[in-house]
């Protein structure tokens, strides 16, 4: 036990040591007035004047009176739904399941025939997969809600239905020309 002691004592003996140690360092740094330091603490800060820059003036705030309340309000979205519902006529039919050539703008597509069994007439088009699809009267094709409306020998008339820059649905007619008959021109 007595060892135990001695080695307590020891580390006591060590703390106060380097406390008193340190005690003495830092006197040092801040015990003589005319140090080196001090005197080139003061030679560098003689003539040094902060000076701050004043604040610019604010101006004043003039609100801006909104006088025009029986003018319709552009960024109203009500507004907007209760124009297309009026214009819902002319709009396409959204819910109804796409097909497979309403995936491609109709300038990709390609009018290479025609197939006819009995009195129906069918549109052969090529994608731009490379598959071949056969197409009938009412059938839609292309990005705009295109439906088939004729097929002849020579083309392939649609009513697309776009949205003008108005948000009004209008419908447009276009027509896919035969392929041989493009080339032969």
């Amino acid at each position: 036990m007595s060892t135990r002691m001695d080695h307590l004592h020891k580390r006591m003996m060590l703390r106060g040591l380097a406390v008193s140690m340190l005690a003495l360092l830092l006197a040092g740094c801040f015990g003589d007035e005319n140090s080196d330091l001090k005197q080139w603490m003061r030679e560098r800060s003689e003539g040094m004047r902060g000076h701050i820059e004043p604040l610019p003036e604010a101006r004043q705030y003039t609100p801006f009176a909104y006088n025009a309340f029986d003018v319709a309000d552009p960024f109203n979205p009500h507004k907007m739904d209760a124009a297309r519902k009026n214009n819902s006529a002319n709009a396409p039919d959204t819910n109804r399941p796409k097909e497979a050539l309403e995936n491609y703008d109709l300038e990709k597509l390609t009018f290479v025939g025609t197939l006819q069994q009995g009195k129906t007439i069918q549109a052969l088009i090529r994608a731009p997969d490379g598959n071949l699809y056969r197409v009938k009267l009412g059938n839609y094709m292309g990005q705009n809600f295109g439906k088939i409306m004729t097929i002849s020998d020579t083309e392939v008339k649609l009513k697309e239905i776009v949205e003008d820059s108005g948000g009004d649905w209008v419908e447009r007619d276009t027509a896919l020309p035969l392929q041989e008959a493009e080339q032969k021109k």
